[in-house]
């Protein structure tokens, strides 16, 4: 079983893009053990695939790198999208290259899976139009949340199946010796102006959470999950001057790889984090974590396994406020926990639809 695992990969710097890879093979290596996989990802290119939407058409047509002949050599085409980029709120040129390819992977005729992911929203005809095809043209489609369920049905598809994130299909990790409080998760993203929130009131909520924590008498490490890298958007340099801001008064733990890091989180009492799949790697381990959530993906995924612990950041409010009230919740352990079991059982029926389907 040779399958192409479309839009993650093993070595991102994001530790999110390698989680949904690392879930990927996981759960399809539980249907097929044999399985071989290949990855293309910005960052994993492969040279018969091009790179933007006008050459992938000219490419289609002229069949000069063998693109075609290329997708026909795979048995199956699992598009992640990255978990959240089923959507046009990143540009249309990255939802149409995403969804170019998976329309070419079909003329190819080879069947092609929407992994358990995002679906929209969708604010542009195109952006509709180019979705709707790709879910006609799918072999299964799986959602990681009801909204998105319901953003399927609207577009003409309804899913095979309401799953969880990927994941919570990879196999537990053994626990790092050496045990943290709390590990608080900046994004890079967020910390600069950007798209998304108020950036200098996500500055100003981080370090109050910093000092309240430190002054409750609690540890604080932290914690990047996008590793260094050329782009703006890590979490390293922020972390980095975070730790120097605090000179010695909070801790810094850079993780080597996704392996590391969930062995740091495992380890450690609390994940606070704006990274989503930091948090989702802390539930999915049955480690408690405070999400602030930047966009709407956030909410109806931790709904679904049953976790409430998220915080809003789209609008003005006390955020600080709020996430410091959560980690002084009790039982967040066992609710955690509870959460890691109902994620993985929610992503029984994607191994069951794979088996009767394919």
């Amino acid at each position: 079983m040779r399958v192409l695992i479309a839009w993650a990969n093993d070595s991102s710097v994001n530790l999110g893009v390698r989680a949904l890879a690392r879930g990927s093979e996981d759960l399809v290596r539980s249907v097929w053990p044999d399985a071989e996989f290949t990855y293309l990802n910005y960052g994993r290119r492969q040279p018969e695939v091009p790179w933007s939407p006008r050459a992938l058409v000219r490419e289609r047509v002229t069949g000069r790198l063998g693109m075609q002949r290329w997708l026909r050599g795979f048995d199956l085409v699992w598009d992640t999208r990255s978990g959240d980029s089923f959507a046009d709120i990143y540009g249309l040129t990255r939802h149409t290259t995403m969804s170019l390819l998976h329309e070419f992977a079909a003329q190819a005729g080879v069947p092609s899976v929407m992994a358990p992911q995002t679906i929209g929203p969708f604010h542009t005809r195109r952006g509709r139009a180019l979705a709707r095809r790709n879910l006609r043209r799918s072999r299964l489609v799986f959602a990681r949340d009801i909204v998105s369920a319901n953003a399927s049905a609207q577009l003409g598809r309804p899913v095979a199946a309401v799953t969880s994130d990927l994941v919570f299909g990879i196999d537990q990790p053994t626990p790092s010796a050496t045990k943290r409080d709390v590990l608080l998760n900046v994004s890079g993203l967020l910390w600069n102006d950007n798209p998304h929130v108020d950036a200098p009131h996500y500055r100003d909520a981080i370090r109050r959470i910093i000092d309240e924590l430190l002054a409750a008498g609690r540890s604080v490490t932290i914690f990047p999950h996008v590793l260094d890298s050329q782009s703006h958007d890590n979490d390293v340099p922020v972390s980095r001057e975070l730790a120097a801001e605090y000179d010695g008064r909070v801790d810094l733990v850079v993780p080597t790889d996704l392996e590391d890091a969930r062995s740091i989180i495992a380890a450690s009492e609390l994940v606070i984090g704006a990274r989503m799949h930091a948090c989702l790697n802390a539930l999915s381990t049955g480690t408690p974590a405070i999400a602030m959530a930047y966009s709407r993906k956030f909410a109806p995924l931790m709904d679904a396994v049953g976790w409430t612990r998220v915080v809003s950041i789209t609008e003005n409010g006390d955020w600080a406020g709020e996430v410091l009230a959560h980690a002084a919740a009790p039982d967040l352990r066992s609710g955690a926990e509870e959460a890691r079991d109902r994620g993985r059982a929610l992503l029984e029926p994607l191994v069951a639809g794979l088996k009767q389907s394919l």
